[in-house]
């Protein structure tokens, strides 16, 4: 369109468009259509559409956005054309899925594999960057499952499909907490451990405050807390 032929006093093209009035009832019988069509079309490619969503079936996802907005606005666009594309992204998500099921290789390469975060009460700094997470998200992830001490975590796994997995250690030690520091009145419920004890503040390793060396032996930091049950 013309920068000359467009005024803020149109209302008539900013409410309707260039489009004639009676396309407006056309874009309902279009948008009910493709609502319909569009809810097979996410019945068939499964339950795992309304959980947690892998990289594939997120960009299956905002792929979907795509195909229906011009079958449903646009006059020159027909229905058709919108219905062959969405049942191109079903085809393209089972054959992928199918694929993924029947080579573990394939399913690694289109899904991604789990990455180990924390271990034995110690995080993978390396892994934690390689990821682009901070401490905060993991502290967040381990008191949102009531987890308040790094020493009782055995295991942190960020899942393929983006969620935390969280192993307990059943043997209580002391180890770095996971509250903010400067709340002090939440970390009152933390217990002192009978030999007074430091965890470093980078990665969590714990050491008796007595041996404690200069630099973290695991990441080589120097700023040492008091450690907690």
């Amino acid at each position: 369109m013309k920068k000359e032929n467009i005024f803020l006093n149109d209302w008539e093209r900013i409410l309707i468009g260039n489009a004639p009035t009676e396309f407006l009832l056309e874009v309902f019988i279009r948008t009910t259509l493709i609502y319909l069509f569009l809810l097979i079309i996410l019945r068939l490619l499964g339950k795992r559409m309304n959980g947690q969503l892998t990289n594939l079936e997120m960009a299956v996802m905002l792929t979907l956005g795509a195909i229906v907005s011009p079958a449903m606005q646009l006059p020159d666009r027909g229905l058709l054309s919108g219905v062959l594309a969405l049942l191109c992204a079903l085809t393209f998500l089972r054959v992928s899925n199918l694929w993924g099921f029947k080579s573990n290789k394939a399913e690694q390469v289109i899904q991604g594999t789990e990455t180990m975060l924390v271990k034995d009460g110690i995080i993978q700094l390396h892994t934690m960057a390689k990821n682009r997470l901070s401490h905060q998200q993991i502290y967040a992830a381990l008191r949102n499952k009531k987890v308040y001490n790094l020493s009782k975590v055995k295991r942190l796994y960020l899942e393929a499909y983006g969620l935390f997995s969280i192993y307990e250690d059943s043997e209580d030690r002391p180890g770095l907490s996971v509250f903010p520091p400067n709340d002090q009145e939440i970390q009152s419920i933390h217990q002192r451990p009978k030999e007074a004890s430091v965890a470093c503040s980078n990665c969590g390793y714990t050491v008796r405050k007595n041996e404690a060396p200069a630099t973290c032996p695991c990441c080589e930091a120097k700023q040492w807390v008091e450690a907690v049950i």
